[in-house]
């Protein structure tokens, strides 16, 4: 009883910690402005077109901290804050999501990877649960085992972020530094927005496979029940 409460409080907490470590670091640096004093769609220009990515466009979007780009109509979103804002925050983000639209532009492996899991770890998200907790009513553990196989593909897909992420964060320092975007004495502060932001990611990858080990546990016990 006791692992299973310090579990459940790990899952809840991890989460928790990362968003709050993400919220500190953008409150903190979204009121410190770039020395460039360029808004974050400056910024996300500048990069693209200084990658050549002239076709890729960049468009406010609401919304707190939102911010993403889209591979299918390719386009850096940005929230308004950041579209806006003259911060280093702004400029960080802005950079790391231009660090997707390269990514794209490369073709970067873990990205085409990640895009080609999309179906399945929709589906392993959505119906997972379901095969599962009908094996738990019903006593079948095969089901079990079925909505397990599906809620890997998803837990796939959240380790395969990891690099996506990491990678994407890699290319916004080194363009920003590169274009004069940011001076030296800015880039430790840089480099907190955009590991937070990272953060994230890890602790929603650390989370789902906990989740997943804890269910190959439990079928175990099924399985040597029946």
């Amino acid at each position: 009883m006791g692992g299973y409460l310090i579990y459940f409080i790990l899952i809840i907490l991890i989460p928790l910690w990362a968003q709050m470590r993400v919220k500190g670091s953008y409150a903190k640096y979204s009121r410190v402005a770039s020395s460039s004093h360029m808004r974050g769609a400056e910024v996300a220009r500048r990069i693209l077109d200084s990658n050549g990515l002239f076709h890729v466009g960049v468009e406010e979007i609401r919304g707190h901290l939102t911010d993403h780009y889209d591979p299918r109509s390719k386009t850096v979103r940005l929230s308004s804050a950041n579209y806006h804002g003259h911060s280093v925050a702004a400029a960080a983000i802005a950079a790391h999501e231009v660090g997707h639209a390269i990514q794209d532009q490369q073709e970067y492996a873990f990205l085409r990877f990640r895009h080609s899991l999309v179906p399945v770890a929709n589906i392993g998200s959505n119906f997972s649960w379901i095969l599962i907790l009908i094996g738990f009513l019903a006593g079948v553990s095969g089901f079990v085992l079925l909505g397990i196989i599906f809620m890997a593909f998803a837990v796939i897909f959240q380790i395969v972020t990891l690099p996506v992420e990491f990678n994407a964060s890699n290319r916004a320092m080194d363009q920003v530094v590169s274009l004069g975007i940011i001076r030296n004495d800015e880039e430790r502060e840089t480099k907190k927005v955009l590991n937070a932001a990272a953060l994230t990611y890890v602790a929603a990858a650390a989370v789902a496979v906990l989740e997943l080990l804890r269910l190959i546990l439990i079928y175990t016990g099924m399985s040597r029940q029946d």
